[in-house]
């Protein structure tokens, strides 16, 4: 009974193997180890966010083996070396923005930021295109993750001069409590004018990522006492006040925002207060969830018809309520949810949002296929607003994957 359980595992794995290889590893930068946003054979541009997670997907794939004791252990090591590759690559192309880390550790504004997209191949800076790179909640899951990776014995920092650029990366998220950014939908606030704001979802990403950080041996078992790091635990703090007292609002422009789902459960855990969390994900239930998926937040415009494409920011003029109803709804939002009803042990909720899910992604030969959205596909308004049909976007057809939600 035992080995057909083995069996059946392992035949799991071997599933999942085979989508991540085709839907996910292919698209991984060679010189970088970074991925894009969209997995496309000319992707040029590689993304922090996008990366980490694909590097957690393709971790927690290596404990699963790790774990299984496979005989393929050349597997599990493949595995577990690409997810170093990437949280090596993302680290490489910060520390070669060192000056700009210093400038914004003396001054946190958006320009001095440091930058959260790269050239996929070389990992240089992109030309400055006034895309809002200031971003504290791609260095919070860099740093959580780093800590997680490091624990289950992969080796990612090499020397001393990455322990004392780690550090530095610790200073610039300390003072999340007080930094306004464009948080994780990079569009600021609620207007998307280009005005970045303070939100819950990065102070809260902050908060948790220094709490697993501080005190902990960036060599892992092989480390010494210089080879810590540590936080300033009055700034910790301070994030954990302004966090609980910011919810379940994300922001002054947003009542609530779908990017809280992973700060509440899976992968930050940022809070111990069972009411306030609990109440929080309600409101986010409540106000955000569809049939297809999440919206990120009320009035989002993006993905709809009606968003001017060519335009990076709004007019400070725009009337946000021709979206209201029109939100697109994201499917791969839910999967933080059903991750988090596996960790309170909720498995039969767990799979009863899979079972909807199904409805919703795309069953290839390359295995599940995330779309990025549905949208809705005409223009309408009055009574019928929001109940058109909605459309998936095109991830799966002309081998195009969106690797966010690949990966989770």
């Amino acid at each position: 009974m035992a080995a057909s359980d083995t069996e059946k595992k392992q035949g799991k794995l071997q599933t999942y193997y085979n989508t991540i290889s085709q839907t996910v590893l292919r698209f991984q930068s060679p010189t970088t180890g970074l991925f894009p946003v969209y997995g496309e054979d000319d992707s040029k541009v590689g993304d922090v966010r996008v990366s980490i997670y694909c590097a957690l997907g393709i971790w927690s794939l290596h404990l699963a083996y790790k774990r299984l004791h496979c005989a393929d252990y050349g597997r599990t090591y493949l595995l577990g070396q690409t997810a170093v590759k990437t949280m090596r690559g993302v680290l490489s192309c910060w520390m070669f923005q060192i000056p700009q880390m210093k400038k914004f550790l003396a001054e946190q504004i958006p320009e001095n930021s440091l930058h959260v997209k790269f050239d996929i191949v070389t990992g240089q800076a992109l030309k400055d295109d006034g895309y809002p790179h200031l971003q504290l909640d791609c260095i919070s899951l860099f740093l959580l993750s780093l800590v997680q990776m490091i624990s289950s014995g992969l080796q990612i920092i090499y020397t001393s001069d990455e322990v004392e650029f780690v550090q530095n990366l610790i200073y610039c998220i300390e003072r999340a409590y007080r930094i306004a950014d464009y948080g994780m939908w990079e569009r600021g606030s609620k207007y998307n004018t280009g005005t970045p704001e303070l939100n819950a979802s990065n102070v809260g990403m902050a908060k948790a990522a220094l709490e697993a950080v501080n005190g902990f041996n960036l060599f892992g078992e092989h480390g010494a006492s210089w080879t810590v790091v540590y936080i300033d635990i009055d700034a910790h703090i301070r994030n954990k006040a302004v966090f609980e007292q910011l919810l379940p609002r994300e922001s002054s422009s947003k009542p609530t925002d779908a990017a809280l789902l992973p700060v509440l459960s899976w992968p930050f855990f940022a809070t111990h207060d069972a009411h306030l969390k609990e109440q929080t994900l309600l409101t986010i239930v409540q106000s955000l969830k569809g049939r297809y998926g999440f919206k990120r937040y009320l009035r989002d415009g993006y993905g709809t018809l009606l968003e001017d494409k060519n335009a990076q920011f709004y007019q400070e003029s725009a009337n946000l309520q021709m979206f209201e109803g029109l939100e697109c709804e994201w499917p791969f939002l839910t999967f933080f949810q059903i991750i988090h009803c596996i960790f309170k042990g909720d498995l039969h909720q767990a799979n009863e949002l899979w079972a909807d899910m199904e409805l919703v992604l795309h069953m290839t030969s390359q295995g599940v296929v995330v779309p990025a959205y549905y949208y809705v596909s005409y223009n309408h308004s009055g009574k019928t607003r929001g109940q058109g049909q909605r459309v998936a976007t095109t991830e799966g057809q002309d081998d195009k994957y969106f690797l966010w939600g690949q990966s989770l």
